[in-house]
């Protein structure tokens, strides 16, 4: 990983290359001692804290699933690999929000990051 470089109050951090991470893909890394897990999803990139508000689990390891939900009858899934499933206690999270499936008002907390040329630069 690059130094940090500071713009607008925020330390920008490169984490990988655009190559080291294809889409679905994930990198876990470490910065000022909080791990964080980096995810390609379709070629968006989502970085989120790799600790769980259920049981402080590592979130960040666990499965990347659809939502699924009931439609009548039916189940439906939809926004495939989308969903973090802690791999603890099956608590799941939206990747892109950070928030519970079940109660939006848990959450884990997310970092802004972007792509810049080929490299891949988070925000703390």
């Amino acid at each position: 990983m690059g130094s940090p470089e500071v713009t607008a109050q925020r330390r920008a951090h490169t984490v990988a290359s655009a190559e080291e991470l294809e889409p679905g893909q994930r990198k876990i890394i470490k910065i000022n001692g909080r791990e964080i897990g980096v995810f390609n999803i379709n070629g968006e990139y989502y970085a989120l804290r790799n600790i769980c508000p259920h049981r402080s689990g590592p979130l960040c390891l666990g499965r990347l699933r659809p939502l699924v939900r009931w439609e009548g009858l039916e189940v439906v899934y939809e926004r495939e690999n989308e969903i973090l499933k802690c791999p603890w206690h099956q608590w799941e999270f939206d990747i892109k929000t950070g928030c519970s499936i079940v109660d939006p008002e848990i959450r884990v907390r997310s970092y802004p990051i972007e792509q810049a040329g080929d490299q891949i630069v988070l925000y703390t």
